[in-house]
């Protein structure tokens, strides 16, 4: 079966499905991309104090505690298995645009990576691995990336207009 390209030739009514899918589901990863920003300050010393706490420094404005148990696996479990699906199905609508294979294959693999080095290097950050804060900031960053690519393709391709026999 070919799939490159296979979006040009969806019905209206499943590209505007597909593109509504698109954008709410931005507008959630977005949003969760801001609440890292406010309670990690998006920098490696932000991330360690989010999970690792700081009352150990008395001059701070915010006192945050170490996660606990179940807290850390809570937030790992939930983040991979909710990313993963996301990127499953980001992955299946980017199969069939029309993209050179092997960006198609970064972009539809990478974000996996990037869900187990982000929230797996969260666990070992918090479990005390104090470099794992570089890997998590810069897979994270990676992820954002690879997102919001990913989106840019499929919204561009689903409503331009395409001569489906190029």
């Amino acid at each position: 079966m070919q799939l490159n390209g296979l979006i040009y030739s969806l019905s209206k009514e499943l590209k505007l499905l597909i593109g509504a899918f698109i954008i709410v589901l931005s507008i959630g990863f977005y949003t969760g991309l801001l609440f890292v920003g406010e309670t990690s300050t998006a920098n490696p010393n932000g991330i360690e104090e989010q999970y690792l706490g700081n009352e150990n420094d008395e001059e701070v404005e915010i006192m945050k505690f170490k996660k606990s148990d179940k807290e850390m696996l809570t937030l790992v479990h939930n983040h991979i298995l909710s990313m993963s699906i996301i990127f499953f199905l980001l992955g299946g609508i980017l199969s069939i645009t029309k993209l050179d294979s092997k960006l198609k294959l970064f972009l539809i693999v990478e974000p996996f990576l990037s869900v187990v080095f982000t929230f797996g290097g969260l666990f070992f950050l918090w479990k005390g691995v104090l470099w794992m804060k570089y890997i998590v900031m810069f897979s994270g960053i990676l992820m954002t990336l690879t997102f919001t690519l990913t989106i840019a393709i499929i919204l561009h391709q689903l409503f331009k207009q395409n001569d489906v026999s190029k």
